[in-house]
């Protein structure tokens, strides 16, 4: 009974002895490796406290030590004298978006290569030297001349061609020049108390902006348009030029009614309102000018054209007031 209860009371105090042995060694690494780093972050710190002009400064390798320092050891904040840890945090931080910044501007870029120089000054007087040509014709020039790219690439850069003021200038003489015998006509919308929408129908000659015809409906239709036009030229008095929109309302019966009229039509190009700005001018001050209201029986201008038009003659000619 006694031999069996000394063998515990043995190998107790060896596996204790050993714990502890391995504990000291394992500390003793432990605190050499800690001991080292603290050497030379209080070093660090003396060396830039030697070069103090007025005061000590922390140049970009000082920074980077204790970046780097703060990556390496755990007890980093312990060895600091001459700044706060939330200092060198703030290094950190603005380490990581220079570095960044450094990448975003320096990396290789991406996607479709670039159209040089060259390519796009052909495109340029492609474009210019032949107005009819679209880019699939310009695409295929192209690729016969060896470039390759695509052909929308080709309709981007048609689009940002250097565009001639001549045609603009020669449609302003037009203008200038036969202003008796120009009108205009367009449609703009007006809406009502009762969320309608209703659309005005106006035809304005140029010499003295005079407004000719002028009416209201809620369905603007080609038929309703011809109609208008019959009221508005009576007797033969049609100007000898008639420039309108490209809106869906002037399709071809239109343009057939115009002709037969004996007026030349003249349909301005896509998006380019100020060829009509004639008629563009009289827009905004007669919607203020024209309000409505619904009817059973119909619609009902509150003003009427005489009063629209009075009301028009003193915009357009403010030194008459």
């Amino acid at each position: 009974m006694h031999q069996i209860d000394s063998s515990p009371c043995q190998t107790g105090p060896m596996l204790r002895s050993l714990r502890l042995l391995v504990i000291s060694v394992t500390r003793l690494f432990c605190s050499r490796r800690d001991l080292l780093l603290e050497n030379l972050a209080l070093r660090q710190q003396l060396g830039v406290f030697k070069r103090k002009h007025p005061q000590p400064r922390f140049v970009a390798s000082d920074k980077l030590f204790w970046v780097m320092l703060r990556r390496l050891w755990v007890g980093w904040e312990q060895a600091l004298i001459l700044i706060q840890p939330e200092t060198v945090v703030r290094w950190h931080r603005k380490g990581f978006r220079l570095y960044w910044t450094w990448i975003s501007r320096h990396r290789t870029r991406a996607g479709r290569k670039c159209v040089s120089t060259e390519l796009r000054e052909i495109i340029f007087r492609m474009v210019t030297e032949n107005r009819t040509w679209g880019a699939p014709r310009i695409h295929g020039e192209l690729k016969m001349l060896g470039f390759d790219l695509s052909e929308r690439t080709v309709l981007r850069w048609m689009r940002r061609a250097p565009r001639s003021h001549e045609p603009a200038k020669r449609w302003a003489t037009f203008l200038s020049n036969h202003r008796e015998a120009i009108a205009a006509m367009d449609f703009f919308t007006v809406p009502t108390l009762t969320f309608d929408v209703l659309y005005c129908f106006f035809v304005i000659a140029h010499d003295r902006r005079r407004i000719i015809h002028f009416n209201v409906t809620k369905h603007p239709t080609s038929v309703w348009a011809v109609q208008q036009l019959r009221e508005a030229f009576p007797y033969d008095s049609a100007p000898s030029y008639l420039i309108f929109d490209r809106g869906a309302n002037f399709n071809e019966e239109v343009i057939d009614t115009i002709e037969r009229f004996g007026v030349k039509p003249k349909r301005t190009c896509f998006r380019s309102p100020w060829q009509n700005g004639v008629a563009e001018r009289w827009v905004p001050p007669s919607r203020q000018l024209l309000p409505v209201r619904p009817l059973n029986s119909g619609i009902r201008p509150i003003m009427s054209p005489d009063s629209i038009l009075a009301n028009h003659r003193l915009c357009a000619y403010p030194s008459r007031c």
